[in-house]
């Protein structure tokens, strides 16, 4: 046994684990493990008292590692690493058991053997922290220069952003023009603006700005280099184009569903998506047409494509409802008499767009819900479409309607880019959009640190919500570069290379692709780059010869867990 000095707190945590676990009877355990110098319980170690106290003893009792028992590292990682830097303790000689979410919770009905877990897992805990060793950061010298991939309203607001906090900012954008699916739009809700009038003042904006570059018909195809500094190149038209970035912003997206052929009858002369039933009440003035004849009726269909787990889509796009919704609007202006029926699954017109929900109910839309199981049949009839559907509200009553023009509300897709995908490496979720860290946590960052999602990217966002995750993801990439460096965090893969006899094992397990080949003495070995190893452990496993360890996580450290939890005293 070494001659470290450990310092034990075990978190009450208000009751959250009290309540299941008995804490005294965890701290009487462990209290007199090999290298514990102080066992203690506390009401709440995330408290400003308990803080303090931990940074007192740390000094007092010449501690050299503390072990805290508690809720999730999630939470409070980065406290307890303040803790110990404060006290003048490296802040990796910390140790974090989580006796909540890992104990606690998933025993409500054992307390007997909680108490018994808990245990375990504090000493646990002791092993490990009686191996920890100081580790230092790699300090990392950034690029004050950011790319952001995608120049609809989301890119733009991010570039103007970083502008406007002294960045200089590269717009890559893959169409032959600017402004995305707002750049299209005519009127918005709630500002009734043009949706082009809006993307016409950002560019405006922007050509005034010298510290913002925007290339069109361009795509990101290579990336190289380490958060802070970033090598890309830019397929522009054909010709290359290379990049020193210190943070990447992604704004691409997203695309719109397109119903198959059949699919309430899309094909046929009258049923048209929303979008271009969108194009169609924007454009021109008085009576409304298609196609040479006047529409009278409008029947919207809802949720085409979304909510539907066959095609992957399960998820709800939340901008349709509102969107069809202010369609409805704006072609009630163009129609005052227009028969506008909206065939729904639910309604979800959140916050603000409650509105639009009430004002289309009293300009005289009605709406009709359906169930799931009984969708509404588009049939063609007499010329033009029949929509027969079961109105929930009146007990499933089957109702025709004739309809000028059916309209299918059709969800947001994730927008398809395979060579982004493979160049960032950045993961998207089941849904198929851009997947971020946590969503409150960090909610704009990627596992990729330099590497930052926004707007419909990410998820099904309206155009407000967009430029909001624009402004995070603007305020993150300063806040990385602002400094002028970045430190990394060492809990990364080490490689020891008189081991190594480099079978490649390691670097088809990393999915990051950080390991490559070196020359050693007379051999070749694998070598990590640091600056870009994110600490995964997938290569640690998968070397035959054992020649790589994981920072924060060693085998001996491992080991020393497992046979801590072999025997527990209670």
């Amino acid at each position: 046994m070494n001659d470290r000095r450990l310092g034990v707190y075990i978190c009450y945590c208000g009751g959250n684990i009290s309540d299941y676990v008995d804490c005294e009877q965890v701290r009487k355990a462990v209290a007199n493990e090999p290298n514990v110098e102080v066992a203690k319980t506390t009401m709440f170690a995330c408290s400003d008292a308990t803080q303090q106290e931990i940074i007192d003893d740390i000094p007092g009792l010449n501690l050299d590692g503390i072990v805290v028992a508690s809720c999730s590292p999630t939470l409070h990682l980065m406290t307890f690493r303040g803790v110990a830097e404060r006290a003048g303790l490296n802040p990796y000689q910390y140790v974090q058991v989580n006796l909540r979410e890992q104990c606690s919770w998933a025993h409500t009905d054992l307390p007997a053997l909680a108490t018994e877990k808990a245990v375990s897992m504090v000493r646990a805990g002791i092993a490990k922290a009686r191996y920890t060793e100081p580790l230092d950061k790699t300090r990392i010298e950034t690029v004050p220069r950011v790319l952001v991939v995608g120049a609809g309203i989301t890119g733009l607001r991010a570039a103007l952003a970083l502008s406007d906090l002294g960045l200089a900012v590269y717009v890559a954008e893959r169409q032959e023009q600017v402004g995305g699916w707002v750049g299209d739009f005519g009127s918005m809700y709630p500002h009734d603006r043009q949706g082009r009038e809006l993307i016409a003042d950002l560019l405006t904006e922007i050509e005034r700005r010298d510290n913002i570059t925007v290339y069109t018909s361009a795509e990101l195809v290579e990336k190289s280099g380490k958060v802070g500094d970033f090598s890309t190149t830019l397929d522009v038209s054909g010709e290359r184009i290379t990049l020193n970035v210190g943070a990447i912003i992604v704004a691409t997206g997203f695309d719109v569903y397109q119903p198959e052929s059949g699919e309430y009858g899309h094909g046929a002369a009258d049923v048209i998506t929303l979008p271009e039933f969108k194009q169609l009440i924007d454009e021109g003035e008085g009576p409304l047409e298609y196609r040479g004849k006047p529409v009278r009726s409008v029947a919207y269909v809802y949720c085409v494509g979304a909510r539907c787990e066959s095609n992957g889509h399960g998820y709800c796009s939340r901008y349709c409802c509102n969107a069809a919704m202010h369609a409805a609007l704006v072609a009630g202006r163009r129609v005052p008499d227009l028969l506008q029926y909206h065939l729904y699954r639910d309604i979800r017109t959140y916050g603000k767009f409650e509105k639009l929900f009430e004002q289309a109910r009293q300009e005289g839309s009605v709406f009709i819900k359906f169930n799931d199981a009984a969708p509404p049949r588009v049939e063609r009839y007499n010329g033009g479409s029949r929509v027969t559907v079961k109105d929930v509200l009146t007990q499933n009553r089957e109702l025709q309607l004739d309809a000028d023009l059916v309209v299918l509300v059709t969800a947001m897709e994730p927008r398809t880019n395979r060579t982004l995908s493979n160049v960032l490496k950045i993961p998207v979720g089941l849904d198929g959009f851009f997947k971020e860290v946590h969503p409150k946590l960090r909610p704009v960052e990627t596992v990729i640190d330099g590497v930052f999602i926004a707007g419909a990217a990410q998820a099904p966002r309206n155009s407000a919500e967009s430029a909001a995750s624009a402004l995070a993801a603007a305020a993150k990439s300063a806040a990385l570069l602002k400094r002028g460096f970045v430190e990394l965090e060492p809990l990364i893969a080490t490689i020891d290379p008189d081991e190594c006899t480099w079978c490649d094992e390691c670097s088809a397990a990393c999915p990051y692709e950080v390991i490559e080949r070196t020359p050693y003495g007379d051999k070749e070995v694998a070598i990590i780059n640091e600056a870009i190893c994110k600490g995964c452990g997938a290569c640690a496993p998968a070397c035959p010869v054992g020649a790589i360890n994981l920072r924060g996580s060693t085998d001996l450290q491992i080991k020393a867990m497992i046979d801590a939890m072999e025997v527990v005293h209670v």
